[in-house]
C-alpha cells in the first residue's frame, strides 16, 4: 500500500535506509518501521485524501536499530543478560531489564545514524515552522532560547516495534513515548531512550508471554509533529464497543490536554458512544454521553525543567464535555473510514484502536495512532457465557465501591492495595489488585490478578485494555477504591450487572452459564427480549433474538433521570429548597431543565434501539403509578394521593390530561429525536393501560401534535393488551393501533380481580388460570382476524414453559422474554412448532 514516490525507491535501498518518512511507507512496511509507524504512513498515504488529518514525520528504521546493535557488538552481551531470565521472578525480571537498558543507554549512536536523525528533524522543522506562540511565553523567562525556539518544532517521539500492532498482539505501551521534544539534542536523546525501552520490564514480560525472541524484535522510532492538544483535548476511540464487542458502535473517550493521561488512566475521561450504521447515512446518532471528572490535564512545561507537566483543570471546565457534538461525530466518521480501510487491506474484519488529538491553536482534529483492536476481534466460537449471582447475592450489603465495569465477568479474591509499582513483589497470584491506576510497568502482576479495581481511569485506560486482553474483570474510575477496600479483605468484583461495576464484601456465590449458539433452530414465532437497562443493551445484543418486545421508559427515568418531568418543567416554582438544590446539581449543564429529561431519555432509548437495529424495538411509554412518580425528585409536589394507584391515574389516562400533557410531550420529543436525528426508525412506541378506544384516539392525536404522527416515515403505534376492555373491544382497538402486546401481569390481576402487590391474595395470582387463558385466546383470535400483529411481553412465558406452548398453539406472532429465558424458551418453542407441524401432516 505504498504511494508512488515510495514505490520508486528500490526495495534493497529502503530496507537498508536509516530513515524513512511516514509518507514513504505503508502498512506492508511493519518489518521496516514497526506497526505504529507503518500505520501512520498508511493513513497519510491512503486516508488523508478522505479527509482524515494525520501529522507527518519520519521514522528510524529496523535497519537503523540493527545497525546500532551490530556496530556496538551488543547482541552477545544481551544474550548473556537474558540467559537466565525468569519473568515469574519479579526481582530477576527487574535486574535483567535494568542491565539491558543500561547497556543500550551507555552505548553511543553511530555518527551516521545521529546525522540521519538530525537531518530529518531539520527537514521536519522546515515543513512545520514554529509560529512563535511558545516563544512568546519563553521570552521573559529564557530570552536566550527564543531564537532556537523559532527554528525547532515540537515533536512527539514514539517507539514502534516490528512485532507491535499486529491483529493478535498489540504491545501497546510496552515502549516509551516522549512529548513536546524540541531541538536536535533532545530528539537524539529521546530516540536513544526509545531504543533502550525495548527492554522495559513490561516489554520483556509481554514478549516472553507471547513467544517472541527478544533479539528478533527490532525497534523503530517515530518522530511526529506534535498536535497542540495541551491547549485543547485528546483521547482514545475504538471502532467497536470495547466491552461487549458490539460492532455497530464507535466508542470515544476525551479529556483535556495531551493524551497520555487518558491512555495511562490518570484521569476519568468523558465517554461517548456513536451508532455507526445511521451515522454513515447522514444522521447524528450519539447514543450516550458520560461526563468524566477530568481533574488534571497534561500540558507543555514551558520554561520548566521537564517536557510536560500535569496541572489542575478548572471546575467550570470539568463540568463541561471536552469536545462538542460535531467533533464527536467527526471522530466517529473517521473511525468508520479507518476500520473499513484496514478491513479491506487485511481481507478480514479489523476493528481499530485509535488515538486522536485536537489542536488548540487551529481547532483541527488529528489521528495520531491507529492499531488493530486485539481483544474482542480475537474472540471466536459460538459459546455465549453469562455470569450471574446465585440467590445468596440478594441478601448482601451495599457495594463497597462502584465504577465503570470492564468486561462482563465476576472475579473474587483477597484484596491487596498497592500504590507504587515498586511494591508489586508483594502481590500474590489470585489476589484482587486495588490501586490508583496502572501503567505498563504493572503488567507482570496484572496477569496474576483475580480482578483489578482502580481509583482513576476510563474504559480506554491502560488497566481496562489489559484487563480485557487477559480476560480479567476490572472496575476503573471508582475514586475511593483504595480507601473503601482494605488489604486482606475478601471481596467480589462484579462486572456482570451492567455498565456500573460493583465491589462487594465477601466471596459471593455465582455461576457461569454457557450456551452453544450454533444449536439454535429458527422459529416461526418471533422471539423478542424484554430490556430495561440501556447500559446492558449492547451486551444483550449478542443473545440471538428477533428484537426488543418491551423496553420500559420507567427504568431510564428512575435510574438515569431521577427527576419528575413536571419538576423540570416548573423548576422555578418548586417549593422544597432541598429538592430544588438536588435537581440543580443534576442539571447543572442544562439552562432549560426540561432538556435534561429529553436528552437523557433520548440517549437511553437510542441505545436500546441501536443494540438490536434494524430489528424492531418496542418502547413502552411511561407507566409509573402516582406513588412511583411521587418518589422521583420533585414528584410529591405534582402527584395526587391515590388509595389504589395500581388502577388509578396511570398510562394513557395521563398523556392527554391537562395536568400531565406537557410532561408526556417531553417523552414524545425524545422519541422523535431518536427517530429523526439519530435515524433509528426501528422504534415502535407502545401505549400502556389504555382503557377505552376513545382514550386511544386522544393519545394518538396527542402524539401527532408532538411530532410522532402515525404512518409518517413508517411509524407504527402499538397498545398494551392488559385491561379486559382491550380484549372485549379488541376489534375497535384494531382500528386505532397497529399492533398489540399482551401484558399478562395486569391482565391477570384485572381478570381475577386481585391486587398483585398484595401478599394476602398472591396465592391466587396465576397466568395459567382458565379465565386468564380464555382472555388471551380471545385477544389473539380477534386481533389476528383483523390483520394486526399481537405478541406478549409479560412474565408468564419466561416462567412457565406450558404457557409458552399454549401461546404458540394459539398462533401468537411474538413472545418477548427476559434475557435469561430467551435461549431456553426459544429451544422449547422450536420443539412445539415442530410438533404442531408433524400433527398437521398426520391429519
Amino acid at each position: 500500500m505504498l504511494d508512488t514516490a515510495a514505490q520508486m525507491v528500490p526495495d534493497t535501498a529502503r530496507a537498508q535506509a536509516l530513515i524513512l518518512w511516514f509518507d514513504d511507507v505503508g502498512i506492508d512496511d511493519i518489518h521496516l518501521v514497526g506497526g505504529k509507524n507503518a500505520s501512520l504512513g498508511e493513513m497519510i498515504g491512503q486516508l488523508a485524501p478522505k479527509g482524515i488529518n494525520v501529522p507527518n514525520g519520519f521514522a528510524t528504521t529496523a535497519a537503523a536499530y540493527q545497525y546500532f546493535i551490530a556496530q556496538a557488538g551488543l547482541a552477545p552481551k544481551l544474550q548473556r543478560i537474558f540467559a537466565d531470565l525468569d519473568v515469574e521472578d519479579l526481582q530477576n525480571l527487574r535486574q535483567r531489564g535494568e542491565q539491558a537498558r543500561s547497556l543500550m543507554l551507555n552505548t553511543p549512536f553511530p555518527q551516521d545514524l545521529e546525522l540521519a536523525i538530525a537531518t530529518a528533524y531539520t527537514q521536519l522543522c522546515d515543513r512545520y515552522p514554529q509560529h512563535g506562540a511558545n516563544c512568546d511565553i519563553l521570552a521573559p523567562i529564557h530570552p536566550d532560547l527564543v531564537e532556537e525556539c523559532l527554528h525547532n518544532t515540537d515533536v512527539a517521539v514514539r517507539s514502534s516495534a516490528t512485532a507491535e500492532d499486529l491483529p493478535d498482539a498489540s504491545f501497546a505501551g510496552q515502549q516509551e513515548t516522549y512529548l513536546n521534544v524540541h531541538g536536535v539534542k533532545q530528539v537524539l536523546a529521546a530516540c536513544h531512550k526509545c531504543f533502550a525501552s525495548i527492554f522495559t520490564d513490561r516489554a520483556i514480560s509481554y514478549r516472553t508471554a507471547r513467544g517472541f525472541d527478544h533479539l528478533n524484535v527490532y525497534l523503530s522510532v517515530g518522530v511526529q509533529k506534535m498536535v497542540r492538544s495541551d491547549l485543547a483535548a485528546s483521547g482514545v476511540m475504538f471502532s467497536i464497543d470495547p466491552e461487549t464487542g458490539f460492532q455497530n458502535a464507535a466508542s470515544i473517550s476525551a479529556a483535556y490536554g495531551l493524551g497520555e493521561n487518558v491512555v495511562q488512566g490518570a484521569v476519568n475521561p468523558d465517554e461517548f458512544v456513536v451508532f455507526k450504521p445511521t451515522l454513515t447515512d447522514g444522521f447524528r446518532p450519539i447514543l450516550s454521553k458520560r461526563l468524566g471528572s477530568k481533574a488534571i490535564k497534561m500540558v507543555y512545561d514551558l520554561g520548566g525543567s521537564k517536557l510536560t507537566k500535569n496541572v489542575p483543570v478548572a471546575e467550570s471546565d470539568r463540568a463541561q464535555f471536552a469536545i462538542d457534538d460535531d467533533e464527536i461525530l467527526t471522530l466517529a466518521r473517521w473511525a468508520v473510514i479507518i476500520e473499513e480501510h484496514y478491513s479491506a487491506v487485511r481481507g478480514t474484519y479489523t476493528p481499530m484502536d485509535i488515538e486522536w488529538a485536537k489542536d488548540g491553536e487551529t481547532g483541527q482534529l488529528f489521528i495520531v495512532q491507529a492499531r488493530p483492536e486485539t481483544v474482542q476481534s480475537q474472540k471466536s466460537g459460538n459459546i455465549l457465557r453469562n455470569y450471574r449471582f446465585t440467590s445468596g447475592h440478594k441478601t448482601t450489603p451495599p457495594a463497597l465501591t462502584i465504577g465503570s465495569a470492564v468486561g462482563e465477568r465476576i472475579g473474587q479474591g483477597t484484596a491487596r492495595t498497592i500504590f507504587d509499582v515498586h511494591q508489586i513483589a508483594e502481590f500474590q497470584p489470585g489476589e484482587v489488585l486495588v490501586t490508583n491506576r496502572t501503567d505498563p510497568d504493572w503488567e507482570p502482576i496484572m496477569k496474576k490478578a483475580g480482578a483489578i479495581v482502580t481509583n482513576q481511569g476510563g474504559r480506554t485506560c491502560h488497566a481496562a485494555i489489559i484487563a480485557r486482553e487477559m480476560g480479567i474483570p476490572a472496575i476503573v474510575g471508582c475514586s475511593d477504591a483504595t480507601s473503601a477496600i482494605a488489604t486482606g479483605q475478601a471481596v467480589t468484583v462484579s462486572c456482570a450487572e451492567g455498565d456500573i461495576g460493583k465491589v462487594y464484601a465477601g466471596l459471593l456465590p455465582f455461576e457461569v452459564i454457557e450456551t452453544e449458539l450454533s444449536q439454535l433452530a429458527p422459529t416461526r414465532t418471533k422471539i423478542l427480549m424484554n430490556v430495561g437497562n440501556p447500559d446492558e443493551a449492547l451486551g444483550l445484543a449478542a443473545i440471538p433474538c428477533d428484537g426488543v418486545g418491551l423496553a420500559r421508559l420507567e427504568f431510564i427515568i428512575a435510574n438515569q433521570i431521577k427527576v419528575h418531568p413536571l419538576a423540570l418543567l416548573n423548576f422555578d416554582l418548586l417549593i422544597d429548597a432541598d429538592v430544588k438544590r438536588q435537581i440543580a446539581k443534576l442539571t447543572v449543564s442544562y439552562p432549560n431543565k426540561a432538556d435534561f429529561f429529553v436528552d437523557k431519555l433520548a440517549h437511553g432509548v437510542a441505545t436500546l434501539a441501536a443494540a438490536f437495529y434494524p430489528r424492531p424495538a418496542i418502547v413502552r411509554m411511561s407507566d409509573f403509578k402516582s406513588n412511583e412518580y411521587a418518589n422521583l425528585l420533585g414528584g410529591r409536589q405534582f402527584e395526587p394521593n391515590e388509595e389504589n394507584p395500581m388502577i388509578g391515574w396511570r398510562g394513557a389516562s395521563r398523556y392527554y390530561d391537562p395536568l400531565y400533557r406537557d410532561a408526556f410531550a417531553l417523552e414524545c420529543q425524545a422519541l422523535k429525536r431518536v427517530r429523526e436525528e439519530m435515524g433509528l426508525m426501528n422504534i415502535i412506541p407502545m401505549i400502556p393501560f389504555c382503557r377505552t378506544p376513545d382514550e386511544g384516539r386522544q393519545v394518538v392525536a396527542e402524539m401527532a401534535a408532538n411530532g410522532l404522527r402515525q404512518g409518517d416515515k413508517g411509524l407504527e403505534i402499538y397498545v398494551m393488551c392488559e385491561v379486559p376492555s382491550n380484549v372485549i373491544l379488541a376489534a375497535e382497538f384494531c382500528q386505532i393501533f397497529d399492533g398489540f402486546s399482551i401484558g399478562s401481569n395486569d391482565l391477570t390481576q384485572l381478570t381475577l380481580g386481585l391486587d398483585r402487590d398484595s401478599a394476602l391474595v398472591s396465592h391466587i395470582f396465576d397466568e395459567r388460570n382458565p379465565a386468564v387463558m380464555a382472555m388471551v385466546r380471545m385477544a389473539i383470535s380477534t386481533v389476528k382476524a383483523h390483520g394486526r400483529k399481537i405478541g406478549i411481553c409479560g412474565q408468564a412465558p419466561s416462567d412457565y414453559p406450558e404457557f409458552a406452548r399454549f401461546l404458540v398453539e394459539q398462533g401468537i406472532d411474538s413472545i418477548s422474554l427476559n434475557p435469561d429465558s430467551v435461549i431456553k424458551t426459544r429451544l422449547e418453542i422450536a420443539q412445539v412448532e415442530a410438533s404442531l407441524f408433524r400433527s398437521t401432516l398426520t391429519k
